[in-house]
């Protein structure tokens, strides 16, 4: 009758367990994504530069066809502290999701304890503690296992797993955003490199410009040809673009010690790879953008910033949950004897087995103000991730319109360089003819020099633009590891 009985209450039990478990319901609102108002197409945008984004696999900063360039950003990707934080907090998200699933599944643990006891002689006679008699030593062995699994009924869990799992994501978008910024930080720093060195060349092309009239009037007020004032000023001139030369030259040194931080190498370890001129990359004058609904999927700040929209809103079901009981089947098994020499026999054993409940029925409105506590938070995310998706719509379009009016300021330097450098011609053939003073070749050649030295400039503003319009895309394309 009593087996019969404990058979009865075992199947019971599971009965009810199964039909708790298949009956499960998930509390709390479901995700849906944010949906954003974009444009068909960016304002600065032409129909030819809202083509698709190449869809290749190569890296976006591969399109600058340098291979100095693309062995520092593969360099950094390796050996960055920042990619090296990124990817320590991907892990640690992974390892919470982990965490999180656990609690799905039942958990056991086991003890073991030896206890010598002496029962008290100021107790009353009839009163032994644990049949022990007053003025008694004793023993007690005792080992046992026991297991405790929570039923998630209302889904608390499951909203905690499903929020650790957008946490974990949107880690992942963040190391995205760690590769794009270095990438492009290291770009950025590489482009005004080469300019610099080009600036530096201009400045040396023009020294020599410049000796060769301080010898030329030299010559001519050795013979009498010339006044006093004219090798004075060609030597003013000379000495004004030796000055500039060693400001450059402790520029071009920063900006390799500023790769050389952002790729994780020593600063002195790149001098000799970089200090060899290179000249800027040619530049694509009208590189694809897309359309603005691809940024939500290029951009990682944007990604991000919707997966933690639903990592905040999970959160409120695991608050919800709160409001209704929490159902666990527990266990505790063991054995137990005062006599070492019994402590392995049947006689020893011991168990517990049952459900349980545990319903919080009444807080002070503690869970209420959680859930409203996590649904602000959430709102927040959904705030913050309209107006990432405003800020990624502002960049990329000052982006192309800063790119397309330094090209623009280009093709007038470099029309206006040709017309000054015509014009130091002449002055110079005039001034050896008699015809012209020399304050006319100095003028010429101090123009020319500025000319070139702004030339050199708009060349490397216009490659740290492009750098900056395929960072505003989220990387322009390929290059941003999602895994």
């Amino acid at each position: 009758m009593n087996a019969l009985s404990s058979g009865s209450i075992s199947r019971a039990l599971l009965s009810a367990c199964l039909l708790v478990v298949t009956g499960a319901c998930t509390v709390g609102p479901d995700y849906h994504p944010p949906r954003s108002s974009l444009p068909t197409r960016f304002a600065e945008s032409t129909e030819s530069r809202a083509r698709p984004l190449p869809d290749d696999g190569a890296a976006w900063w591969t399109s600058f066809h340098d291979p100095v360039l693309n062995r520092l950003i593969d360099a950094a990707l390796q050996s960055a502290p920042t990619i090296a934080q990124a990817n320590a907090r991907v892990r640690e998200a992974r390892a919470m999701v982990g965490i999180s699933g656990t609690a799905l599944l039942p958990n056991a643990s086991a003890d073991a304890a030896f206890k010598r006891n002496l029962g008290s002689q100021n107790l009353p006679v009839g009163v032994p503690p644990g049949g022990l008699g007053r003025g008694v030593h004793s023993n007690l062995f005792q080992a046992g296992f026991d297991a405790s699994w929570e039923i998630d009924v209302f889904g608390g869990i499951r909203r905690g797993i499903e929020s650790s799992d957008a946490g974990y994501e949107a880690a992942i978008e963040d190391r995205r955003d760690a590769i794009l910024t270095l990438a492009a930080e290291i770009a950025r720093t590489y482009m005004d490199l080469r300019g610099m060195q080009e600036q530096l060349d201009v400045a040396r092309r023009n020294l020599v410009i410049q000796q060769d009239a301080l010898a030329i009037t030299t010559v001519q007020l050795k013979a009498g040809l010339a006044p006093v004032l004219d090798p004075l000023r060609a030597n003013a001139e000379v000495e004004g673009t030796q000055a500039d030369i060693p400001v450059l030259q402790a520029d071009i040194r920063g900006a390799i010690y500023r790769i050389g931080a952002l790729v994780g190498r020593m600063p002195e370890d790149l001098l000799t790879q970089l200090e060899q001129p290179r000249p800027l990359p040619a530049l694509d004058p009208d590189p694809p953008l897309g359309l603005p609904s691809d940024l939500l999927l290029r951009r990682p700040d944007v990604s991000a910033a919707e997966r933690r929209i639903q990592q905040e809103n999970a959160k409120i079901g695991v608050a919800t949950a709160d409001y209704y009981p929490h159902f666990s089947l527990t266990g505790v098994t063991g054995i137990e004897s005062l006599d070492a020499s019994k402590f392995l026999t049947g006689a020893s054993l011991y168990y517990q087995v049952g459900p349980s409940m545990n319903w919080l029925i009444f807080d002070a409105g503690r869970t209420r103000f959680r859930i409203q506590a996590e649904q602000a938070r959430t709102d927040r995310a959904q705030a913050t991730y309209q107006q990432d998706v405003l800020n990624a719509l502002r960049d990329v379009e000052a982006a192309m319109v800063t790119y397309a009016k330094a090209q623009i300021r280009y093709r007038h330097l470099k029309q206006e360089r040709e017309q000054e450098a015509r014009a130091l011609s002449v002055a110079r053939r005039l001034y050896a003819s008699g015809n012209e003073n020399f304050l006319t070749v100095l003028d010429a050649q101090r123009t020319l020099y500025l000319v070139e030295d702004q030339l050199a400039r708009s060349d490397r503003d216009c490659a740290t633009d492009l750098v900056a319009l395929f960072k505003a895309l989220g990387g322009g394309w390929q290059g941003t590891d999602r895994g």
